[in-house]
């Protein structure tokens, strides 16, 4: 989450951020990402506006990205809107510092979700979330919600398109598998048992 939440994801999973996934209101301080990062290409050119609106958009439905405000990271740390949006979501666009494609949009409540996690904040009650993940995540942790590489005892996993359930009751997350190496070509529980746990279901 990921932010990679796959951020989560992932962080992202979720799930990223490092890898990318902010709250709408970027938090004041920096945590580790959901997702993994590596090295941009340094001598490709930056994407325009209109690349960075054209890669956000692929990460929810079309109907969803075609009405969501696309923001980025600006270097100060900040967010900078590229495209207001009018249904409540918010979308970025490919982290390409990642290893693969990454783009992400959340509604309000997974924002709130990821400024708790950002800030090591417990998550906020009762506040369901829905994140898209559409064109894939890149690597994460499936245990640990502040690791930003593979060891031997984090789990890391590969994600495909998938979309996130954040912020539901326990209960909620009984309901499906929390192994530390899940299938994850079947919904599954990131980061069960702590604070962050959310829901990853996969599209394909």
């Amino acid at each position: 989450m990921y932010k990679s939440i796959h951020l989560l994801r992932a962080g992202a999973s979720l799930l990223a951020l490092s890898g990318w996934a902010w709250a709408v209101d970027p938090p004041a301080t920096s945590a580790p990402a959901m997702h993994h990062a590596a090295k941009a290409d340094s001598n490709k050119p930056a994407p325009t506006d209109e690349e960075l609106i054209a890669s956000a958009m692929k990460a929810a439905p079309k109907k969803v990205g075609e009405n969501a405000t696309i923001a980025v990271p600006d270097p100060k740390g900040g967010m900078r809107t590229l495209r207001k949006g009018t249904n409540g979501f918010t979308c970025m666009p490919d982290n390409p510092e990642t290893p693969g494609p990454d783009p992400m949009c959340w509604d309000k409540n997974s924002g709130d979700w990821m400024d708790a996690y950002l800030n090591h904040k417990p998550a906020p009650a009762g506040k369901v979330g829905l994140m898209y993940m559409l064109s894939g995540g890149t690597d994460a942790s499936n245990t640990d919600p502040y690791a930003t590489k593979p060891s031997v005892s984090n789990h890391w996993i590969k994600t495909g398109p998938h979309i996130m359930i954040v912020g539901a009751d326990a209960a909620f997350y009984d309901s499906y598998p929390k192994n530390a190496d899940p299938d994850t070509k079947s919904p599954y529980v990131m980061w069960a048992g702590s604070p962050y746990q959310h829901l990853m279901a996969p599209i394909n």
